[in-house]
């Protein structure tokens, strides 16, 4: 088996590293803007704390404590305006929508780092890269079908398998990420393989 990217030319691999990565930090930092306004004490690391929600009850308490937080930031406690777009739902909605581009962004500079790092070395440090590359990929179809259960949540379907699907998705793609920074770090500071 070979890593993902081997196809791409040695000599134009670190320049598209680059471009994916500069793409990755970009959608990143416009993701934690959109994702600013939904962290609540039920949600303090905002989007992350409901995609590893994990039950009906803990999402439920995410999005009602996204909706109180609203309704007392434009003072629709006492005045409630059935008219009024709920914000924090159309961040959440939006930043999930994004996300979609984010994915391949952030799944393409892992792999490549990981391809980057797994060419200074030979056996099984090699070999390990190849898997390593291929989970790069696959953290972006976990986040993609994480995202479409939140979606189902934001819709107002608590009682489905949603919930747990999202977690154990975010879980697997915070996995896969970690695994192949991990990689790519290690990869690159050990010393050359001869």
């Amino acid at each position: 088996m070979k890593h993902p990217l081997d196809f791409i030319p040695p000599t134009i691999r670190k320049p598209i590293f680059f471009a994916f990565l500069l793409w990755a930090l970009i959608m990143a930092a416009i993701m934690q803007v959109i994702g600013s306004p939904l962290k609540t004490p039920a949600a303090p690391m905002g989007i992350v704390s409901f995609e590893l929600a994990g039950t009906a009850t803990q999402a439920k308490a995410i999005t009602n404590s996204w909706n109180q937080a609203w309704m007392i930031a434009s003072n629709m406690a006492e005045q409630p305006n059935s008219d009024v777009v709920n914000v924090p739902y159309a961040y959440a909605a939006f930043g999930l929508g994004l996300d979609y581009l984010f994915m391949p962004s952030y799944a393409l500079a892992l792999a490549f780092a990981v391809l980057l790092a797994m060419g200074r070395h030979k056996g099984w440090l090699a070999s390990l890269g190849v898997w390593v590359g291929w989970g790069s990929l696959a953290a972006a179809l976990f986040d993609a079908t994480e995202n479409f259960a939140l979606w189902k949540i934001l819709l107002g379907d608590y009682a489905g398998p949603w919930p747990g699907l999202a977690a154990v998705c975010a879980t697997i793609k915070f996995a896969l990420i970690l695994l192949g920074l991990g990689y790519a770090v290690l990869g690159g500071i050990l010393p050359k393989s001869e």
